[in-house]
């Protein structure tokens, strides 16, 4: 799998005219050997000439943690005493262009300037972008089964296991996040709790604000799930609306056309539509009913090894959904100072039309604790 990766991205390399490949923290990497390198000050890079073999640069004292891969690439431990910046150089050799990973750290950039001063960089995402966002069978598989472990945890909660009246945010937040790691999660990503005039901030942080009967709670959660033990993670995001007691009239109205809007950008994500035009049917129900300026962020997100990766559901994003695009459908309405809304699955673009992954109820859900 991981032979073919690199490849892929030679094949793109030679394409778009790119000598070679520098990889660093971020998801290209794993993406591309299976290993995911510690975000620390210590240099860990994957230097891919687009006609040499592939060296991964690393700290002596972190080779162990490499499952290594012979036909994919050798490793290069550095001793402390060396200057690992000069290695990736010199693995290098002359470039005309070289695509750097987005997530590497700029003192490492600015380091590789100064040894390559005639090189014309680039962004890792033009070059692997295009190839991580569209999954394959494996991939989609692993998907399917964070989103199935993200899934068990929201049943829990629709069904009431999980206490919310009496409650800070904080403490359901981290109660979802201990079930989110007993399903199967590796890691907690983010675990979204926001009640009544905090659900108006679509990225709110929980707090020891005590959620009270009679209003909104909005739960947001995701984290990274491993199917096979050393292999990276693929990552869960889901939202899930509750109320605790009653709903009025007003946020009924508001949650039946978020539940329209959810379900319309689900059923205009089929191959061959063009993303911003997903975003257009989904933003389209909101503003037709009167809500168009509490719909204040994208329609969706791109997902895999990062939470948040291409393709994004946008306005101005004309990329063309393709079989194996995974991303998120989640509008929202937020109504400042007084409550908001969100629903959220993930999605992937099939032959067989949009697969929603997430199946727990997506009705607004009446809890009575």
């Amino acid at each position: 799998m991981y032979a073919q990766r690199l490849d892929r991205v030679r094949a793109a390399m030679n394409e778009q005219g790119v000598d070679v490949l520098l990889v660093s923290v971020g998801a290209d990497l794993p993406y591309l050997i299976g290993y995911e390198a510690m975000p620390l000050p210590r240099l860990t890079m994957l230097v891919v000439p687009r006609d040499a073999e592939a060296t991964l640069v690393i700290p002596r004292l972190e080779v162990a943690r490499v499952i290594e891969r012979p036909d994919c690439f050798s490793i290069r431990g550095w001793e402390e005493t060396e200057d690992p910046i000069a290695v990736v150089a010199d693995l290098c050799g002359r470039p005309g262009v070289a695509s750097i990973g987005d997530q590497t750290w700029a003192r490492h950039l600015v380091d590789l300037m100064g040894f390559l001063p005639s090189v014309q960089w680039r962004r890792s995402v033009e070059l692997v972008g295009p190839l991580r966002a569209k999954k394959d069978a494996a991939e989609i598989a692993a998907l399917q089964a964070a989103a199935a472990a993200a899934d068990r945890v929201a049943v829990q909660l629709q069904g009431g296991e999980i206490p919310l009246i009496g409650r800070t945010e904080s403490e359901v937040s981290d109660e979802l996040s201990r079930r989110l790691l007993a399903e199967g999660h590796s890691h907690v990503n983010f675990a979204i709790v926001a009640a009544g005039e905090n659900a108006a901030s679509p990225h709110h942080h929980a707090s020891e604000r005590v959620i009270r009967a009679g209003e909104v709670v909005l739960c947001d959660f995701g984290g990274t799930y491993s199917v096979a033990e050393g292999e990276p993670g693929y990552c869960s995001d889901m939202t899930r609306m509750l109320y605790t007691g009653e709903p009025p009239a007003a946020f009924r109205e508001l949650y039946d056309v978020l539940f329209e809007a959810q379900a319309t950008g689900v059923a205009a994500a089929t191959i061959g539509t063009a993303a911003q035009d997903v975003d257009r049917a989904t933003r389209k129900v909101i503003v037709d009913a009167g809500y168009g300026e509490q719909f204040i962020h994208r329609t969706g997100h791109g997902i895999g090894l990062f939470e948040h990766e291409d393709p994004y559901i946008v306005e101005g994003n004309a990329v063309v959904l393709e079989a194996g695009h995974a991303f998120s459908i989640e509008p929202g309405i937020y109504v400042e100072g007084r409550w908001g809304a969100r629903l959220e699955d993930i999605v992937v673009a099939t032959e067989d039309g949009p697969l929603a992954l997430n199946k727990a109820d997506h009705n607004l859900v009446i809890v009575e604790r």
